[in-house]
């Protein structure tokens, strides 16, 4: 594995960029591995849920407009907040457009044009991994006794289960049945 690669990871790190901390190497390692997927899912999500702001064609299309609009600006919300977690615990983050390429697990939709009911089923689907993800992070976060990490993915979870209840009675009507 080349330096660049293993970097990608958030180990090995460089002297310059390696923060006090009092947890282990090992922790600082398995929590780094388990809060940059988030960051980069985030991203991605963010950048999906945008798209579907920007393309919406509906007659619900205020309602809908704003908020998509809502739930992209809370999911970048918390992109910072993670990160810097990352490196307050002595780890490396998300460094470029191709480092969350490599590390999103929430798929793109570079469709020319997606109806309002596939936005809806595309974004309850993405919200509900999102928030299965955070909920490994902060397995990992308990397990490493990182408690200021996982306070942040409680919070985290919880926005996003609302984004997901937003979404799913949105879609009541007949359009969209997603479980």
């Amino acid at each position: 594995m080349t330096a660049k690669s293993a970097s990608r990871k958030g180990h090995p790190i460089p002297a310059q960029l390696s923060t006090p901390t009092d947890l282990s190497p090992e922790a600082t390692r398995a929590i780094t591995e388990a809060i940059n997927p988030l960051v980069a899912d985030a991203f991605a999500l963010y950048v999906k849920t945008k798209n579907f702001h920007w393309h919406l064609v509906s007659s619900h299309f205020r309602d809908y407009h704003l908020m998509f609009d809502e739930h992209a600006d809370q999911i970048f919300a918390t992109i910072d907040p993670l990160a810097e977690r990352v490196r307050k615990i002595g780890g490396t983050t998300i460094r470029s457009i191709g480092h969350i390429g490599a590390l999103q697990t929430i798929k793109d939709d570079d469709a020319d044009c997606v109806l309002p009911v596939d936005m809806l089923r595309e974004l309850i689907a993405d919200n509900k991994s999102m928030a299965a993800a955070m909920r490994s992070a902060h397995e990992v976060c308990d397990d490493k006794k990182d408690v200021a990490t996982a306070s942040l993915l409680e919070v985290f979870i919880d926005e996003t289960e609302r984004r997901v209840w937003f979404l799913f009675e949105t879609s009541q009507g007949g359009e969209v049945h997603t479980r």
